[in-house]
C-alpha cells in the first residue's frame, strides 16, 4: 500500500514552479543583452540599431510637430544625428532617448503577443528602414550602416521559423532597451552637449534631471517588460 504521507505535486505547485522559471527567463535574456553589448565587434550592430531607433525618433517627433527630416546619420561608433527643420525642439530632443525605449518595448511587446504580430511588425521595419534609405540618408557611411541593418532584419524574417522569430525580436527588444538605459549616462561628460544639454537650454532645467528622467523611465519600461513577459507565459 502506497505510503500516504508521500503527496503528488498539485496542479497549482507545477503551475508556480513554470512561472518561476518563465519570469527568469526574462531575465537571464536581459543580462545577456547587456553581455553582447560589451562584446567587441558582436556589439556594433546592434550599437547601430540603438542609434538608428534614437535618431528616427527625433525625425518621427519632427514630422509630427509639423517639421521636416532633413538628414539622418549614423557612425562607426554608434553616434548618429538628425537633422530637423521645424516642429517642436522640446519634443524633438525629448524623443530621442524617450523613443529608443519605446521602440525596445515595442519590439518586445509585439513579438509576446502572437508570431504573426512579430512577422508584421518585422516586415513594418524593413519598410521603414527602406524609406530611411530612400528619403533622408545622404552619405555613403549611413548608407551602408542602414544597408546592414536591413540586411539582419531581412535574414531573420527569411532564415528564422515563425517561432525563433519572436525570439530574436524579443532579444532585439531588449538589446534596444539595455543600451537606452546606458546611452543617457554618456551625456554626464561636463561637455553640455547632446539631447540633455538642448533640454537644458529650453527649460533652465540641469541636464542631469533628464538624464536621470530617462534613466528612470528605462528602468520602469524594463520592469513593465518582465510583467508582460511572465502574463503572456501564464
Amino acid at each position: 500500500m502506497p505510503n500516504s504521507s508521500e503527496q503528488k505535486p498539485t496542479v497549482s505547485s507545477t503551475k508556480n514552479a513554470l512561472s518561476f522559471r518563465q519570469r527568469y527567463q526574462f531575465w537571464l535574456m536581459l543580462l545577456t543583452a547587456f553581455i553582447i553589448l560589451q562584446l567587441p565587434f558582436i556589439s556594433i550592430p546592434f550599437k547601430w540599431l540603438e542609434s538608428y531607433f534614437h535618431e528616427i525618433s527625433h525625425g518621427l517627433t519632427a514630422l509630427l510637430t509639423g517639421g521636416d527630416i532633413v538628414q539622418i546619420q549614423l557612425f562607426p561608433n554608434g553616434a548618429g544625428l538628425c537633422t530637423t527643420r521645424g516642429g517642436s525642439a522640446f519634443f524633438i530632443s525629448l524623443m530621442g532617448y524617450g523613443g529608443a525605449i519605446l521602440w525596445g518595448c515595442l519590439f518586445f511587446s509585439l513579438a509576446s503577443v502572437h508570431r504573426k504580430a512579430a512577422q508584421a511588425f518585422s516586415v513594418l521595419l524593413v519598410a521603414l528602414l527602406a524609406g530611411s534609405i530612400l528619403f533622408w540618408v545622404r552619405d555613403l557611411l549611413t548608407l551602408f550602416i542602414v544597408l546592414v541593418l536591413l540586411s539582419l532584419v531581412l535574414a531573420q524574417l527569411k532564415y528564422s521559423s515563425q517561432k525563433y522569430l519572436q525570439t530574436l525580436l524579443k532579444m532585439t527588444g531588449l538589446l534596444v532597451l539595455a543600451n537606452s538605459l546606458m546611452s543617457p549616462l554618456y551625456l554626464l561628460d561636463g561637455q553640455a552637449r547632446g539631447d540633455g544639454a538642448a533640454l537644458a537650454n529650453i527649460t533652465y532645467i540641469p541636464e542631469i534631471i533628464w538624464v536621470l528622467l530617462w534613466f528612470i523611465a528605462g528602468l520602469f519600461a524594463t520592469y513593465r517588460l518582465s510583467k508582460v513577459s511572465f502574463a503572456s507565459r501564464s
